[in-house]
């Protein structure tokens, strides 16, 4: 990974040279605008409305429409009398319980690595961080934009999570919130265990993205010159008449594959015993067979000595068990 921005965490009067990496990634497959006949790239001018002229990006600046649809035009000179700060610092301002921040704030995560001779710093603001069960509420101003941050401990690795503005969260406002819908109790007992039935530790390597697993298959066909075949779409269902029976039906085809999943694991285990035996009986043999050489090789006095150097801690094994 490249760092994408090197700073310090300010902890009191602690500083912590640190650099920063994207913890994430997208792996969407991307395409290109490309003219259907012949391939081409598609591409764009920059040209202004009123006068019709392609513009050079020089000429370009930053514009603020009002209501009246008129333009309030921003120069650099404006831009630099902001208070962003330009300092490179990550600011500790408090420590809260992590189940406090609504994860609906978080925008995107970074890794934190140790700049330097940070290392000792890091892993002590880290350990005690750790050991709080704590997360730091941070700010932090990166690509011209001031954040909030949460910072955590993941893997050994802190991660910063910037988050939204309390301004930026869009209020829920549905019509059905302000209705009175009826639930009955056997309803609800009968969805918590539909929901009880379907309790596992969350593993992320279980799921894949199906989409870009059969676009990736479309494109390689077509590099390859081969028929493509689309899958038949999996028939949708409507919403249930019958909302208690659906349920009941959910819930009795959860423990079923639960069930099979469970069964599945006695039969994974017995063929992996089998594996391992067979491997071990082989192994077995190959080494016997230059055992048995040897063993024709050696006198019977050498042989009679074995048997006895043998049997007499087999002797003292039977003591013992007596």
């Amino acid at each position: 990974m490249r760092s994408i921005w090197k700073g310090a965490i300010s902890f009191g009067l602690v500083t912590i040279p640190i650099k920063l990496y994207s913890a994430t990634e997208q792996k969407d497959v991307s395409f290109h605008q490309v003219h259907r006949e012949d391939g081409g790239r598609i591409k764009y001018k920059r040209v202004c409305s009123v006068d019709g002229e392609e513009v050079p990006y020089a000429d370009i600046a930053k514009g603020y429409e009002l209501p009246t649809g008129e333009m309030v035009v921003l120069t650099d000179d404006d831009f630099a009398d902001l208070p962003l700060t330009t300092s490179r610092r990550i600011d500790v301002l408090q420590f809260t319980p992590a189940d406090q921040i609504d994860p609906i704030y978080f925008a995107k995560s970074y890794y934190l690595e140790p700049d330097g001779q940070g290392a000792k710093p890091y892993v002590l603001l880290r350990d005690a961080l750790e050991r709080s069960g704590q997360v730091a509420v941070v700010k932090i101003a990166l690509r011209q934009r001031e954040s909030l941050a949460a910072l955590r401990v993941r893997d050994g690795v802190f991660v910063l999570e910037t988050m939204l503005w309390p301004d930026e969260i869009r209020e829920a406002d549905f019509g059905f919130l302000e209705e009175d819908v009826p639930v009955r109790p056997q309803e609800l007992k009968m969805a918590e265990s539909l929901i009880d039935t379907m309790v596992a530790d969350f593993d992320p390597a279980e799921y894949t993205d199906a989409y870009r697993e059969a676009l990736q298959e479309v494109i390689e066909a077509k590099v390859a010159g081969r028929e493509i075949v689309a899958p038949e779409a999996p028939a949708e269902q409507g919403p249930a008449v019958d909302l208690m029976a659906a349920l009941r039906a959910s819930v009795e085809a959860a423990k079923r594959e639960r069930q099979g999943a469970e069964a599945a694991k006695p039969q994974e285990r017995t063929a992996a015993k089998s594996a391992a035996g067979s491997s071990a009986k082989s192994v077995g043999k190959s080494a016997a067979k230059p055992a048995a050489k040897s063993a024709a090789k050696s006198d019977g006095k050498a042989a009679s000595d074995g048997a006895e150097e043998e049997s007499a801690p087999r002797k003292r094994r039977t003591r013992r068990s007596a």
